[in-house]
């Protein structure tokens, strides 16, 4: 039996945004995808393998949606540098450029640019059935004669037009469809000397790629003396840059215009009102539009709690069930400890954000297909500019409310560096969930069962008001901060407004999946090494000091053995309290001093630095609550009641809770978010700056609170 092989052809998926790229990219790959970075960026680099036949495979890469190769944000330069083939990693062999039949005008200046470019391509047209719902009709044949490249009309949502177009794929890297020898427009006629000169430089070149050396040159991979010699023939040519760029958007539309009377009908301006249009003068309405708002946001928020409570539950059940089960059948030693409370415990802190980061990107994606997250940015922009940011960010904002780590994720979407950044950086201030159970057990401590206005809970009203603080002090750290960070990129809010759709399910889970697994093997690993750290720092201590504590404590349990369970977690306390995270917190006891806090609660600051979720657990420890009885929450609330400080006045009074509360709702205690904004930065630079003005906020936002109530 003779063995085929299979030739490997490399495509570059492009296409405007919103044109049903991402959904052919599924459609073709299935989930035979991987995500990445591409090389110095933040932005996604989204791979996958298709079976285009039996002797033939392609590698995918879907590229950021762009307009024209013109870029101007950094996911538009990603897609122009592998176009203008300057990318050292992703070299295509064809293009697929999907453009959508809707708005087909602007769509094909894109198109004439790539012929222009000579790289073999074939044009995937979609969306029209939302053509003809406009009325629009085209002769894809005679557009297709027009253009001088493979048309072919495609529906991914229903699996429509994909053999063809894998027919197309394969017959154009054949060579039987080839570029067009002519140009779409005179591209020699915008610069004949220039481009000329270009030329001798580089004799491969087509007269429109050489005008892109012209503009971009200094972005390209080129040595400095070439770099010099094209600028030479800049100034020598007089090129202008604008001018040229100007009278060739020009040409392209002219012959486009063209085009579109020879293969495309269109209904007069007086045409009917289409659905998205009616929709819209609702959800954009000046008032409604704003309270639609709230309200899709806030089920948004509560979903995220509601969906992912029970698979957490599930996954923090399993997690301690395992960690029970191996702390019995191993022996009582070092590694034994190790294995429970430090690999399996960093486990559990990084897969136990998997629901919430699977659910909050479910529904950020199926609002982003039915058309109305790019509303929500437009609505919000107004307000969000004045403190250096923009509609995007609202949605990180608000994610944050859930869990920093998915939020932090989700800003990538925010095409302006220091927009991006700036959200980046105020996304933790919004109160997350890991902050709610230090809430409710503080709230239940030292803020009284009373109500106001004889209907509205007291203490229901100060939980609110800790969200409240973290989001307004985030808009007010945005606007400082704006003036600091040097970051000069024109900041464009270009939103094209969608038609309404409904959400495609499997791209629902696609990128739920993606988004997962990038968090588990990317920040993950970093997350694993904190914990582990931080379990050496809780384990250990000074030799002497931990055996003293040790062989009293084992001397006394033989001498009352019935007293074992309550003396093992008087143990256990006294040796976390001598362990190096022990006499850490007991070392910065004067630093703290002034908020009101004593070495107990220096060490739940130190410990729940792995999460602020933590706090709860180790005041159980020290305060030698069992963590399994079904009533520790009750008790451990009694024991912190009656907390005493060395000179007898109680440990947690008014002053002292909310200086803790505020501490709490400002400072970065989350290593997984310091480990996510590290991958998104690409740089530790930030998320260490992230640290210091989050921690230098917390404490004197709590100084303030202690001194005032004191």
């Amino acid at each position: 039996m003779t063995v085929v092989p299979v030739k490997k052809i490399h495509i570059a998926l492009v296409g405007n945004p919103n044109s049903g790229k991402s959904s052919l990219f599924n459609v073709l790959t299935g989930l035979n995808q991987k995500v990445g970075n591409f090389p110095g960026v933040t932005v996604d680099k989204k791979m996958g393998d298709c079976r285009l036949s039996e002797t033939s495979s392609a590698n995918i890469i879907d590229l950021p949606g762009t307009y024209s190769l013109y870029p101007r944000r950094e996911d538009e330069w990603v897609s122009y540098k592998v176009l203008l083939q300057q990318d050292t990693e992703v070299q295509p062999d064809i293009v697929v450029l999907v453009a959508d039949a809707s708005n087909l005008k602007r769509n094909l200046l894109f198109v004439s640019q790539i012929i222009d470019l000579k790289i073999p391509m074939v044009v995937a047209l979609t969306m029209l059935d939302i053509a003809r719902q406009k009325d629009i009709t085209i002769d894809v044949a005679e557009l297709e004669r027009e253009l001088g490249v493979p048309v072919i009309p495609i529906n991914p949502r229903k699996n429509k037009g994909i053999v063809p177009l894998k027919k197309a794929i394969e017959y154009t890297a054949q060579n039987l469809y080839k570029s067009p020898v002519r140009d779409f427009i005179n591209n020699r006629g915008l610069a004949t000397n220039a481009i000329a000169e270009v030329k001798e430089l580089f004799p491969d070149l087509s007269d429109y790629k050489a005008i892109h050396y012209l503009i971009n040159h200094e972005h390209f991979r080129l040595n400095g003396d070439t770099q010099n010699t094209i600028e030479k023939i800049e100034l020598k040519n007089t090129f202008n840059h604008t001018k040229i760029q100007a009278e060739e958007i020009l040409q392209r539309y002219q012959r486009i215009g063209s085009i579109m009377k020879q293969s495309v009908a269109e209904p007069t301006p007086l045409q009917r009102t289409m659905f998205t249009e009616k929709l819209d003068d609702v959800l954009l309405h000046r008032k409604w539009g704003y309270l639609i708002l709230v309200v899709v946001l806030f089920l948004l928020f509560q979903s995220v709690f509601w969906m992912a409570e029970y698979p957490m539950m599930f996954i923090e059940w399993g997690f301690a069930k395992t960690g029970s089960w191996f702390h019995q059948v191993l022996p009582d030693s070092w590694w034994a400890d190790l294995f429970v409370n430090g690999i399996i415990a960093g486990l559990s802190g990084i897969l136990v954000f998997v629901p919430q980061i699977m659910i909050l990107f479910g529904l950020i994606t199926i609002l982003e297909d039915t058309g109305y997250m790019a509303r929500i940015s437009f609505l919000t922009d107004k307000l969000m500019r004045k403190v250096g940011l923009n509609g995007k960010s609202v949605m990180p904002m608000i994610s944050g409310f859930a869990c920093a780590v998915p939020a932090i994720m989700s800003a990538r979407n925010i095409e302006n560096k220091k927009e991006r950044l700036l959200t980046i950086l105020i996304t933790p201030l919004m109160s997350c969930s890991a902050r709610l159970p230090v809430y409710t057990i503080l709230i239940g401590l030292v803020i009284p069962k009373e109500s106001v206005l004889g209907f509205i809970g007291l203490q229901g009203l100060v939980m609110m008001g800790l969200y409240l603080l973290g989001l307004v002090m985030a808009l007010i750290v945005s606007y400082v901060a704006k003036w600091f960070i040097k970051i000069r990129e024109k900041s464009f809010f270009i939103l094209e407004l969608p038609i309404y759709r409904s959400p495609r399910w499997k791209n629902v889970l696609v990128t739920m999946v993606s988004k997962a697994k990038i968090f588990v093997f990317d920040a993950g690993k970093v997350i694993m090494v904190i914990s582990l750290i931080l379990w050496a720092l809780s384990f250990y201590g000074p030799k002497e000091r931990m055996d003293t504590v040790a062989g009293r404590y084992d001397q006394l349990i033989r001498q009352n053995p019935a007293e074992a369970a309550s003396l093992t977690k008087q143990k256990n306390t006294e040796l976390l309290q001598n362990s190096y995270a022990g006499l850490l917190g007991s070392s910065i006891e004067p630093l703290i001093r002034p908020l009101g806090y004593d070495w107990k609660i220096g060490i739940a600051l130190i410990t729940s630095f792995a999460a602020r979720e933590v706090f709860v657990g180790t005041m159980a420890t020290l305060y030698s609550v069992g963590e399994d009885e079904e009533e520790n929450s009750l008790l451990l609330r009694e024991k912190m009641q009656q907390a005493k400080r060395r000179d007898g006045s109680k440990v947690y009074t008014l002053a002292t809770g909310l200086s803790l509360m505020i501490f709490y709702v400002f400072a970065m205690q989350c290593m997984s978010t310091l480990a996510v904004v590290k991958r998104e930065t690409r740089s530790w630079k930030w998320p260490i700056i992230q640290l210091v003005y989050m921690t230098g906020l917390a404490y004197l936002m709590s100084f303030i609170a202690y001194q005032l109530f004191k």
